[in-house]
């Protein structure tokens, strides 16, 4: 449904660290660079984060990721723990959303709540 979003952090270097690690695990990477920021996506930008410039404290915000499978639900938990980051959930299904729904939720360097999620059921192994 969005196009992109775009978050503003407070310590930039920081910041793109954590989507780096995180964000490999789910397939993206970084697409583009300016000075505005840092944007993230598989082949175009989708994922924004840029320097705030607007005094005072920021607020929280929440961003769902798309997972390909749980797996990689799992590894963006993993990742961010490397990255220093909280665990605010740890992976899991969470079926007062639906049946299906496989998420982990972390707070990044600002503050943020960040969780990676799988809509899919988990596919037997080979």
């Amino acid at each position: 449904m969005l196009d992109h979003v775009s978050i503003q952090v407070d310590d930039l270097p920081a910041s793109t660290a954590f989507y780096d690690a995180v964000l490999a695990p789910l397939g993206f990477r970084r697409v583009m660079e300016s000075p505005g920021g840092i944007a993230y996506g598989q082949d175009h930008p989708s994922f924004w984060v840029g320097p705030t410039y607007a005094p005072g404290p920021g607020r929280e915000l929440h961003l769902a990721f798309v997972a390909p499978d749980r797996a990689a639900v799992r590894a963006f938990q993993e990742a961010a723990q490397a990255a220093g980051a909280e665990v605010l959930h740890p992976a899991r299904l969470w079926p007062e959303y639906h049946p299906t729904y496989y998420g982990a939720f972390v707070r990044d360097p600002d503050g943020n709540n960040v969780e990676a999620v799988c809509h899919t059921p988990e596919q037997p192994s080979p």
